[in-house]
């Protein structure tokens, strides 16, 4: 069954970003015709997903 799915909320941050990195991603949102925003969440995800853990000493 289509359910459909409430917004999800968000918050509006500044982030200071190299110059050189804001070029690659701005480039990888136009090659997959989706936003910048849309883009960095999922990066963003994706990295605190697979964020090693620190080994046992």
């Amino acid at each position: 069954m289509f359910r459909i799915e409430k917004a999800s909320y968000t918050e509006s941050k500044t982030f200071r970003l190299p110059i050189e990195l804001i070029e690659r991603l701005e480039t990888l949102a136009a090659q997959n015709k989706i936003s910048l925003n849309r883009l960095v969440i999922q990066c963003l995800n994706y990295a605190i997903e697979n964020l090693e853990k620190d080994a046992p000493t």
